[in-house]
């Protein structure tokens, strides 16, 4: 009789990365990547002691109500809004996720984006490729400046602290808005200064969104709060789809209220906003903020680490290195089967 434990991967990954997770458990793999159904994960789930899943696959109180051996879910990536994370707490399992290993591929990402906004790269070279380049001219494709300028950012966690250490070399001077101040050392590093909400907006001449979603900042940044922005500025969004109204950026964009916008992220994702695809002032990117090859193979290494940690085996059996709750003492599931 077969007592190893069962896991789930729920997307292609690595598969020399995933093929370590063998060593301890029977595996059931995925051929092709998609989004499964609510009834198709709670079927997998069913008979899994862990499952290691990305953005694609959301999973709740519905997914697991047929799965008592599960006890894992090692997810690919920093955030983690697409798991119900307070019903899979109560219901014993524990959650990790992979931050710290994608921060400097993201910060650079970012700023990556936020300057193609500023100097209307992508709108540039559509406009080339299009055989609209007949001659040089003096005010052809006129963007605005990175050097010198005002950087806002919004969430100042490891990636948001990457991007302000990456404005120093461009000589900016750099505002960030968070829950809850820095320590003065922090941002002495960064040379940021903490201010408002409003007062970001309000001097920001590019605003970065760095922060992680919550229902709390859905629609965040809405028609009110683009309104309060330098119609010279722009806005990237590496963060979260759902923090931005996209009908109201589209608005501010078509209009001319604000000059650009670079986006990562949507909020129906992979579906796009088709007024956002109309605009020639926004340069859309789909969601690769972390998509460098040695970034993304550790991040699939720091999940099967997590989660061969958390179903008891490795060298840190039992101590996942990044988990994201901890289910309290005797809310435990049935237990899977063990070493």
């Amino acid at each position: 009789m077969n007592t190893r434990p069962r896991v789930w991967v729920s997307q292609p990954l690595f598969g020399d990365i995933v093929d370590r997770l063998r060593e301890h458990f029977d595996v059931i793999d995925t051929a092709a990547v998609g989004k499964h159904p609510q009834d198709e994960i709670a079927a997998m789930l069913a008979s899994c002691d862990g499952a290691l899943v990305t953005l694609n696959d959301r999973i709740g109180a519905a997914e697991i109500a047929s799965a008592p051996r599960l006890r894992a879910i090692a997810n690919v990536g920093v955030g983690y809004n697409n798991l119900d994370v307070p019903s899979l707490t109560q219901a014993g399992i524990v959650v990790t996720n992979t931050p710290d290993v994608l921060t400097e591929t993201t910060a650079d990402f970012g700023f990556a984006l936020m300057m193609a906004a500023a100097r209307r790269i992508t709108e540039a070279e559509r406009w080339l490729r299009d055989g609209q380049w007949r001659q040089w001219s003096f005010e052809t494709m006129l963007g605005g400046d990175v050097h010198g300028t005002t950087l806002g950012i919004l969430g100042m966690g490891r990636i948001g602290q990457g991007i302000a250490q990456r404005a120093a070399g461009f000589c900016m001077r750099v505002l960030y808005h968070n829950r809850s101040r820095l320590a003065p050392d922090i941002e002495d590093a960064c040379r940021a200064r903490y201010v408002d909400f409003d007062a970001l907006l309000a001097q920001a001449d590019h605003l970065v969104l760095v922060l992680p979603y919550s229902p709390a900042v859905h629609h965040l940044v809405d028609a009110a709060a683009i309104a309060k922005m330098k119609p010279t500025a722009t806005l990237t969004n590496i963060a979260r789809g759902g923090i931005v109204d996209e009908d109201a950026l589209a608005d501010a964009l078509d209009s001319g209220r604000l000059a650009a916008a670079g986006l990562d992220v949507y909020e129906g994702e992979p579906a796009i906003n088709p007024r956002l695809l109309a605009l020639r002032n926004v340069v859309l990117t789909p969601h690769i903020a972390s998509g460098s090859l040695a970034t993304r193979r550790a991040m699939v290494s720091l999940a099967v680490d997590n989660l061969t940690a958390v179903l008891g085996f490795g060298p840190r059996a039992g101590d996942p290195p990044t988990p994201v709750n901890h289910p309290a003492p005797g809310v435990a599931r049935k237990p899977g089967i063990s070493k």
